[in-house]
């Protein structure tokens, strides 16, 4: 069952391989040094801006226990489960699955984490030029996940060839799992675009807590 949207979800797009190739070689980066990207991850905060302090569930129902209509509407909105009213108060997104949707291949669905077996291998291969969407399901515990959002860094033969940010939202606990599908990105085509790439896909909330970092690797042949 597909749930189609969070309390605040926003646009979100994982990026394709590169575009221009020729880009690409012009700024080549060392696959293993991470210290750029760690570096554009580290952005100053807004000037003025104080986050509020984190409230667990219950505490937020509770708030407003006396005023019975605001307190039912607020655990309609929180997608409020019993288990989740236990205090706890860090968010916890938890990954199913991530799955590939493409004309060429149909669909292809991977449960996470991947199995030991599969770690390293090819998760799967597209035709140049093809067009795909990449699906995620995941469920929230424990309390809102506020600013839900992934970064996509792809290597091919050592160099940096792509890497890609985007917000997916902000999602209340519910008892069905949320699913999410990304807007359709392209391969990239020629014969340099062919081969297999290696990529680190990775989702933190507003508050830097990191929820999943899935290393994988895809490969792009030519097309028949």
């Amino acid at each position: 069952m597909e749930s189609g949207k969070g309390v605040e979800a926003g646009p979100s797009t994982i990026g394709g391989v590169g575009e221009k190739q020729e880009e690409m070689a012009e700024k080549p980066v060392i696959e293993n040094d991470e210290t750029e990207e760690e570096e554009e991850d580290n952005g100053v905060p807004v000037a003025g801006f104080v986050p509020g302090p984190l409230l667990s569930l219950k505490e937020q129902i509770e708030k407003d226990k006396d005023d019975d209509s605001l307190r039912r509407w607020k655990e309609k909105l929180l997608g409020c489960v019993e288990s989740d009213l236990n205090g706890q108060m860090e968010p916890e997104v938890k990954f199913h699955s991530i799955g590939i949707i493409s004309n060429d291949i149909g669909e292809i669905n991977t449960p996470l984490p991947i199995d030991e077996n599969r770690s390293g291998r090819v998760l799967f291969t597209l035709p140049e030029g093809s067009q795909y969407q990449l699906r995620l399901t995941f469920s929230v515990l424990h309390n809102i996940v506020s600013g839900l959002m992934y970064s996509n860094t792809v290597w091919k033969g050592g160099l940096q060839v792509d890497r890609n940010k985007g917000m997916l939202g902000t999602f209340a606990p519910q008892r069905e799992p949320y699913v999410h599908t990304l807007e359709e990105e392209t391969t990239p085509s020629g014969i340099l675009a062919r081969g297999i790439y290696s990529a680190k896909l990775k989702f933190e909330d507003d508050d830097r807590r990191c929820h999943m970092e899935l290393k994988y690797s895809f490969e792009i042949k030519k097309s028949s």
